[in-house]
């Protein structure tokens, strides 16, 4: 199991945070996500690109 960390631009509020963390839990092979307006801390079996187009469907930038 792996650690990826990502980093946002454009997240405003609770919402938002709400949103990216279902949606990267949703992601399979996806074991924890700590999400913050900041970026992300995911652990599993993922790839980095697998979980960067999860976030920017929900229109939030990766650095």
């Amino acid at each position: 199991m792996s650690q990826i960390s990502l980093t946002f631009e454009g997240v405003e509020d609770a919402e938002q945070i709400n949103q990216l963390t279902t949606a990267l839990m949703m992601v399979d092979g996806v074991e924890s996500a700590e999400v913050g307006r900041y970026g992300a801390d995911v652990e599993g079996r993922v790839r980095r690109e697998t979980l960067i187009a999860a976030v920017e469907k929900l229109g939030v930038k990766v650095r």
